[in-house]
């Protein structure tokens, strides 16, 4: 059995089913396009999307794929993403892709000022500071942008980023919803 079809059918770690969405033929390998797809389903422009896939898949595909030739296809597969945990994150995921619990209550006990269950603009950037590995520059760009993302997407009418949302995301629930949401609106 390949290993691309051992991820089919199973349940993941939780890292894995945050990249799932992304799986439009669900094989277990996410494409650039796929990214790309994933990205406007969710309600990003074609600009973001378009970024978002290169950058994506040409920083996580050679982190995840045995072996070590290099696929100009950049394909991402699911089953290693854990390999692909970049440095200066929350540690919400640990080195496995597995839920830290204490690591996501300490997002808001250390940064949720305002209000304690959800995060201002401010608070979020001061999080990511507060991440990040000397000299991990890779790391601090990856995180920054994960996170600028997420806020510009799902921050509320108040400018906040509620706790619900940001544990939907690390789920993996949140695209899903996101693209529900999205398609609903487009039948307006």
């Amino acid at each position: 059995m390949a290993s691309s079809q051992l991820f089919v059918g199973m349940e993941g770690n939780v890292l894995q089913k945050h990249v799932s969405f992304f799986d439009q033929n669900k094989d277990g390998i996410v494409y650039p396009w796929e990214t790309f797809k994933g990205f406007r389903q969710i309600g990003c422009g074609l600009a973001l999307s378009s970024v978002a896939a290169v950058f994506i898949n040409v920083g996580l595909s050679s982190k995840t794929r045995p072996g070590k030739f290099p696929s100009l296809l950049f394909p991402i597969e699911i089953q290693n993403i854990h390999k692909g945990k970049h440095g200066s994150d929350s540690d919400v995921y640990d080195t496995e892709g597995r839920f830290v619990p204490t690591k996501f209550e300490e997002i808001f006990s250390k940064h949720a000022q305002s209000n304690k269950s959800a995060l201002t603009s401010d608070e979020l950037m001061a999080m990511v500071k507060g991440n990040r590995e000397p000299k991990n520059y890779s790391g601090w760009l990856a995180s920054y942008v994960e996170w600028k993302i997420l806020y510009v997407l799902c921050k509320d009418k108040d400018g906040l980023l509620h706790r619900d949302t940001i544990r939907a995301v690390y789920d993996g629930s949140l695209f899903e919803q996101m693209a529900r949401d999205k398609a609903a609106s487009d039948k307006k």
